[in-house]
């Protein structure tokens, strides 16, 4: 597919602006405007876990503490990889019943063209149509080594996973509802459109940082200021702890601290 095939494509998709596809910088369909992170900004909120996350949106003004946060039946099937983070690229996949002769084909080129045009790091978010009891997993060692070239770091899906063993030392993270056998019928149904997972509505660009506690989408107009909140949190938790951990701290002296931390 040519380069104007391909943003024509993407247009009429709905995916993204022609006039912002192929940029390393370009943010697709995400409903509002995504600020990007610089390669530092990106690497120091990676710094931060998910709940430092979660609470510096709080400290940023997000009244809904639970905005943003993929639902807990989405785990992390390896918590020794640490944090991730990216921009997401979407799709909806169905592995119980194979492609009928009416369904869309989507054609692998097409899939990966759009990936392309993902700001890196990319983060899958996938939607799988037998959720919440998928049977057939799109994500094994081939998949995952074809989005790893792809720019991919890993995936988020209320579907299944498989080989672990092999995925595991390629470093690609797995955020999944299930682990499975079988790939089934698997089979992409779309790509680029919002998706919902484990609750929360996810596009194309949008910011996901997630680790051994699960996954939570960061909201562009606070992604800037998400990083400098974390570390605002982390250094009044870290007095909090430290003065607790103190020999000596009784009540009294604990209720002094507090008053004199207002």
């Amino acid at each position: 597919m040519s380069d104007l095939d391909r943003r024509q494509f993407l247009k009429a998709a709905g995916v993204v602006g022609a006039t912002t596809l192929g940029t390393a910088n370009a943010a697709a369909d995400t409903g509002a405007p995504q600020a990007l992170l610089t390669t530092d900004e990106l690497a120091y909120l990676g710094r931060f876990d998910t709940p430092t996350v979660a609470n510096a949106l709080e400290k940023l003004g997000q009244s809904d503490r639970l905005a943003g946060v993929v639902s807990p039946e989405v785990r992390c099937i390896f918590p020794e990889m640490g944090i991730m983070n990216g921009y997401a690229a979407t799709a909806t996949i169905q592995a119980s019943r194979p492609r009928g002769q009416g369904d869309p084909q989507v054609k692998s080129f097409d899939y990966w063209d759009y990936i392309a045009s993902i700001p890196k790091p990319t983060v899958m978010v996938i939607h799988d149509l037998d959720a919440p009891k998928p049977v057939g997993s799109w994500w094994g060692e081939v998949n995952a080594n074809v989005h790893r070239a792809l720019g991919c770091v890993g995936v988020i899906t209320d579907g299944g996973v498989r080989d672990l063993s092999v995925v595991r030392p390629l470093g690609f993270g797995f955020f999944a509802s299930a682990v499975l056998v079988s790939h089934g019928y698997v089979h992409v149904v779309d790509f680029g459109k919002p998706v919902t997972v484990g609750g929360v509505t996810i596009r194309s660009g949008d910011l996901m940082q997630a680790d051994e506690h699960g996954a939570i989408r960061v909201p562009g107009e606070k992604a800037k200021a998400v990083g400098p909140a974390c570390y605002e949190v982390f250094k009044s938790e870290r007095a909090m702890i430290e003065f607790c951990q103190t020999p000596g701290v009784t009540v009294e002296k604990l209720k002094a601290f507090v008053r004199d931390r207002k």
